[in-house]
């Protein structure tokens, strides 16, 4: 599990069909292998590492289904370690599993913060509330204003230095993975409209 809360911004090293090295500095702390690790918010297992980068294995459907097939090496990728009993849950709950990708569709400066739209595919639009949370490229935002194929939401000026979202374009793509809560709340309303399935009890 993860928080969106990115604790730092890496950059691609190597890339191939079966893994990418990424170099970091505070990620590397306490870093073993076999940890899970967010990479632009994709939950990946770290193989190996040594001073001043780590690897992680990754495989084609990843590559696809997400935007790590297009970094090239010096991309900057967001990373988070994987959330502990310790860590402050100062996002919301992610999984480190994309629903889908994204795309960067226009910014307008709001002061000192930035307002993005992104244009999202339908199976993340169904899940999309107004001050409701998503999770892009990994960060933890919440939502200002939706319509049926988009949504906006206002990134301040810390995010936008600590995060790749500072240096994205339109057109970009991203990965975005929405609140897991509204998930299980729809399977929970779907099972109860179904009369007749048996339900789980104790006695």
């Amino acid at each position: 599990m993860f928080t969106g809360i990115i604790q730092e911004l890496g950059k691609l090293k190597d890339i191939d069909d079966s893994s990418i090295s990424v170099e970091a500095v505070t990620s590397m702390e306490a870093l073993r292998e076999g940890d899970s690790l967010a990479v632009n918010g994709v939950c990946l297992t770290v193989k190996d590492f040594s001073e001043g980068y780590f690897s992680v294995d990754t495989m084609p459907e990843t590559l696809k289904r997400t935007n790590l097939g297009s970094l090239k090496p010096g991309s900057p990728v967001n990373l988070e370690k994987a959330l502990t009993l310790s860590t402050p849950l100062g996002g919301h709950l992610m999984q480190g599993h994309v629903d889908a990708t994204g795309t960067l569709a226009s910014i307008v400066q709001d002061g000192d913060a930035r307002l993005m739209r992104f244009q999202a595919p339908p199976q993340v639009m169904k899940y999309v509330v107004e001050k409701g949370f998503i999770a892009v490229d990994g960060i933890s935002l919440t939502v200002v204003e939706w319509d049926d194929s988009t949504f906006v939401v206002s990134v301040v000026t810390y995010t936008l230095e600590h995060t790749n979202l500072g240096q994205r374009e339109p057109g970009d793509v991203v990965n975005m993975e929405v609140d897991i809560l509204a998930k299980y709340v729809e399977k929970f309303l779907s099972s109860r409209e179904q009369p007749g399935q048996l339900q789980g009890h104790s006695t």
